[in-house]
């Protein structure tokens, strides 16, 4: 064989293990954003399965906020029926989460203002335990928010940067959205009472 001939094979060779490189590590880097974005919406899931239980305590002590527990279960209620898979993420459908996932947001913070208000809500237990819950919930879902906002990025630079750009482009494998915080949270909330 010629030695021209054996370069080419050599050349063609490590082109073919290069993409096959690449186009695994393309892939990896997408389901680790499809994993993290899995981990989102199991702590929204948990918030949701939790709010049922602190709205039924505090019903039961505090039957005159009744609006601020029916905005709770309807916000609740929006949050729960936006389901996205990994897959369908576009800018778009994250803005509908985000809004969603906010309005709710602001319902507890109306919700634990009632814990605020009426001392006797305080020294309930289950309250507290409530409360402790679903503070540590929201601890998770902002963690499972940054671990999703890091593997985007890390994919996204991996899609765009050359020379794999040219197997993402080849593959169809396009950038991923990332969580951005909504313009309302630039301002610090109002408590009044």
């Amino acid at each position: 064989m010629k030695k021209s001939t054996i370069g080419i094979i050599i050349v063609i060779a490590l082109i073919v293990i290069w993409a096959i490189s690449g186009y695994n590590g393309l892939v990896n880097e997408e389901e680790t954003v499809n994993n993290t974005w899995a981990k989102v919406q199991s702590d929204y899931q948990r918030r949701s399965d939790l709010i049922p239980n602190l709205v039924n305590v505090v019903k039961g002590y505090a039957e005159h906020e009744k609006g601020t527990l029916e905005s709770v279960i309807e916000a609740r209620s929006k949050a729960t029926q936006i389901n996205i898979k990994a897959e369908d993420l576009t800018e778009e459908s994250l803005k509908k989460i985000q809004a969603a996932q906010s309005e709710l947001s602001s319902a507890l913070n109306k919700l634990m203002v009632v814990n605020e208000r009426y001392p006797d809500l305080k020294a309930n237990e289950q309250f507290k335990e409530l409360q402790v819950q679903l503070e540590s919930t929201e601890n998770r879902i902002k963690e499972s928010r940054n671990q999703y906002n890091d593997a985007v990025k890390k994919y996204n630079i991996k899609v765009r940067k050359f020379p794999k750009s040219i197997l993402a482009n080849l593959f169809g494998f396009s950038k991923k959205p990332a969580f951005e915080a909504d313009s309302d949270a630039q301002k610090a909330p109002e408590v009044k009472f």
